[in-house]
C-alpha cells in the first residue's frame, strides 16, 4: 500500500494508433445488443472518460487502483501507463479501502441484495435476473468473499458520484473494457476516500495540483413502499 500512495500521475491521453497497440479497445464480444452499452462520454467531464494516461507506480502491471477520492479507477498497464476510468463510489459512510482479489468475473449478471441492504431496504427484490435493467450493468468483478464488486450500471449519470453501498461502478462500456483486461486473481487496491498523496499529482496540463473530490452529504429521498420506493433508489444502492 506504501509503494501506491507515493504514486504521482500525469494526464497525457495516448493518440487512438497508440491505443489500439496496447490493446485499449474491448475486444470482447457482447451478449446483448450495443445499443444496450451505449458511449456516454459526451456527457462526462474529461477526468471522468477512459483514457491512457502517465502513471507512475511500483505495482505490477495488471493491478487495479481505485482512487477512491477521486472518483477515478486506473488498471496499470506498466511502463508508467495506465488506463483511467471514471467511477463512482460508495456514499458518505459507505466507503472503504483495502486489498482484494478478484475472485469471480460475470457477464449480465443477476443481482442478489445482501442481508445488510435488505434490512437497511426491506422493500428491496430478493432476486433480479442479468441484464440492461439489472443496477449491476452488463459486467461485474466480484471483491474476494466480501459484497462489494466492480460492475457496471444502469445509471451513467451517477459516474463521478459518491453514491453506492460501497461497489465501485463504472458505465457499461467502460467495465466491458475493463473485463476484458481482469483475470481472477487480479490485485485490486482501493485507496481511502483522502488518500493525499496519490491525490497531489498534477495535471499535465494545467499544472494545477489535483485534489480529492469532497464527498456530498447523503441525498434525503422520500421513498414509498413497494415498487415505487425500490426504482426511486436503484442507483444508490451498489
Amino acid at each position: 500500500m506504501g509503494a501506491v500512495l507515493g504514486a504521482v500521475f500525469l494526464a497525457a491521453p495516448v493518440s487512438p494508433a497508440s491505443a489500439q497497440v496496447l490493446g485499449y479497445a474491448s475486444a470482447e464480444p457482447l451478449t446483448y445488443p450495443l445499443d444496450e452499452i451505449s458511449n456516454e462520454d459526451g456527457a462526462r467531464p474529461e477526468r471522468l472518460r477512459r483514457a491512457v494516461i502517465a502513471f507512475s507506480t511500483s505495482e505490477t502491471p495488471g493491478t487495479i487502483i481505485i482512487d477512491t477520492g477521486n472518483t477515478a479507477l486506473y488498471y496499470v498497464l506498466g511502463q508508467g501507463r495506465a488506463i483511467r476510468y471514471g467511477v463512482g463510489v460508495g456514499r458518505e459512510g459507505f466507503t472503504w479501502s483495502g486489498v482484494q482479489t478478484v475472485s469471480r468475473k460475470a457477464e449480465w449478471p443477476d443481482w442478489r441484495p445482501p442481508a445488510q441492504m435488505i434490512a437497511r431496504q426491506p422493500y428491496l427484490p430478493r432476486f433480479m435476473a442479468g441484464g440492461p435493467g439489472n443496477p449491476l450493468g452488463a459486467r461485474a468483478l466480484y471483491l474476494g468473499t466480501s459484497h462489494y464488486r466492480i460492475h457496471g450500471t444502469n445509471d451513467p449519470s451517477t459516474i463521478g458520484k459518491f453514491v453506492s453501498s460501497g461497489c465501485i461502478r463504472l458505465t457499461n462500456e467502460d467495465v466491458t473494457d475493463l473485463f476484458s483486461r481482469v483475470n481472477v486473481g487480479t490485485k485490486v487496491v482501493v485507496l481511502p476516500n483522502q488518500a493525499p498523496v496519490l491525490a497531489r499529482g498534477t495535471d499535465a496540463r494545467s499544472r494545477n495540483a489535483i485534489r480529492p473530490a469532497r464527498a456530498p452529504s447523503s441525498p434525503v429521498v422520500t421513498l414509498t413502499s413497494g415498487r415505487h420506493a425500490m426504482n426511486a433508489t436503484l442507483s444508490q444502492l451498489n
